[in-house]
């Protein structure tokens, strides 16, 4: 017999996934604006805050670490206090924690439209917000593994594992790679020079995207997908090796990111191989998210959410085989600087961390709001017809673009001489162009039916009250 310990805080929880949506929209937007200046360069008549070079970094900036940072939060929250049967540890903290991000967002859609940066990628920001961002993350794993230790079970479910390795890492190489010396309040120098900051920021950006990008949103995989599909994870002992395998590997692959370059040719083989390694545990643990749905496979029929989080997993197996095989040097040769880049990253962006993050917020809202469901399924099963048939224009087209490139950069005649200039590839890049903007206008309009679809089931709801706390049977599962 369970009995009543309290409530959860889903105060926060509700906060962050809200503004998970309003993000999303944003940050998408942001994107078909800088898509639609490839295809016409004058389309913002040259206002400088408005420049292709000021609004791409907010586009990064807004996906990664508003829309991606507040869904990462708002899951991991929801999910270490279910897992814990414990209440966060202090209200005041989660509230600083959710003021203080949405600050250090605005602070960034401010200060990259200025022409204010570092010119790092995905840490353009500048030193005083780097110092924002360093308080409020460690006050937010403050929070997460405080309300880990408070927990009412022996166990820690392994989700929580992989929610904790994004927290630690990322606030390891932010700080590692923002190290700088301040010149001025709008103004700072890394302490890094030359090859060296090169390999620093890879092995930021690299992992960046390994463990803020694939490792924390693999926590909602594991806590979502089986919940979602009412099943046990089909294998915890490989939920354990993945994790293991996983933070083993990827702290090594960032130099494939410098392959031709100054760095080191043993560092660059280094990179290439981990890189390759890195396949075995992230297809291991997408194929055990899969087949969670053993038995349930129905499901997928009528259940969207569900088709929302497998799907992601199919997205993340793909870009978990292009990634390593992209890194392979002669691969490399052909692909860098092309547009087989930008359909990498965005098959794993909207195709991985958006879909997992949209089809967790879905499964999500209504358990915050005491409902059964969102307000309309037939619209969250039109959001993800939308969102797919948009991501396959967008990277199908960088995919055959990038190739077209690479391949026409390297032509050369029998004098030697190159065969192309760069202006003839790039008009026959235009054509891909469209169909990229194409695609990026379904997946906002995608975020707007989303956004209307949670509007309704808000007001739907009659009472927000905090969920109960009941204390864990002893015969409970892990999960």
């Amino acid at each position: 017999m369970q009995s009543v310990q309290g409530t959860y805080n889903d105060k926060v929880v509700r906060q962050f996934a809200v503004m998970t949506v309003v993000w999303g929209i944003v940050g998408m937007l942001v994107g078909v604006i800088v898509a639609a200046q490839l295809l016409w360069p004058d389309l913002t008549h040259g206002i400088p805050w408005l420049t292709y070079g000021r609004l791409r970094p907010l586009h990064t900036s807004a996906v990664i670490f508003a829309f991606g940072g507040c869904g990462l939060m708002a899951t991991s929250l929801y999910a270490v206090q279910r897992t814990s049967h414990a209440r966060l540890i202090s209200d005041k903290l989660a509230s600083f924690v959710f003021w203080g991000w949405q600050a250090i967002i605005v602070a960034v859609a401010i200060t990259l439209p200025l022409g204010l940066t570092q010119g790092k990628e995905y840490a353009e920001h500048e030193w005083w917000i780097d110092i924002m961002i360093a308080v409020v993350w460690v006050s937010y794993g403050v929070l997460f593994f405080g309300t880990v230790v408070k927990r009412k079970v022996k166990h820690i479910y392994v989700a929580n594992w992989f929610y904790g390795a994004f927290i630690i890492t990322i606030a390891l190489l932010h700080i590692v790679n923002n190290l700088s010396i301040p010149a001025s309040f709008t103004r700072s120098y890394s302490i890094y020079s030359g090859a060296v900051d090169a390999m620093v920021q890879w092995w930021y950006g690299h992992n960046a995207v390994g463990f803020f990008l694939t490792t924390g949103f693999l926590g909602m995989m594991y806590y979502f997908v089986p919940k979602q599909a009412e099943r046990p994870i089909y294998s915890y002992r490989l939920s354990i090796v993945h994790f293991w395998a996983l933070i083993a590997i990827y702290m090594w692959a960032g130099p494939h990111h410098l392959q031709y370059t100054a760095l080191p040719d043993w560092a660059q083989s280094l990179g290439m191989v981990f890189s390759l390694i890195l396949l075995a545990p992230s297809w291991g643990g997408a194929i055990n998210g899969i087949m969670t749905l053993s038995g349930v496979w129905h499901k997928l029929r009528t259940d969207p959410i569900l088709k929302f989080l497998i799907v992601s997993l199919s997205f993340y197996m793909m870009s978990t085989f292009e990634g390593p095989m992209m890194s392979i040097k002669t691969v490399n040769s052909l692909s860098h600087y092309t547009d087989w880049t930008i359909g990498h990253v965005h098959s794993g962006a909207l195709g991985w961390v958006a879909m997992i993050t949209i089809g967790s917020t879905y499964s999500m809202i209504p358990r915050l709001l005491g409902l059964r469901g969102m307000y309309s399924t037939k619209l969250v099963d039109a959001h993800f017809w939308t969102h797919t048939i948009g991501i396959v224009l967008y990277i199908a087209s960088m995919w055959i673009a990038g190739i077209m490139q690479g391949l026409m950069w390297r032509a050369t005649n029998e004098d030697g001489t190159l065969t192309y200039t760069f202006v003839e590839s790039l008009y026959q890049t235009y054509p891909y162009y469209a169909f990229r903007l194409l695609g990026g206008v379904l997946v906002v309009f995608g975020m707007l039916i989303m956004a209307w679809n949670v509007l309704k089931t808000w007001q739907m709801a009659t009472s927000k009250a905090p969920q109960p706390i009941l204390t864990p049977d002893p015969s409970e599962a892990r999960a």
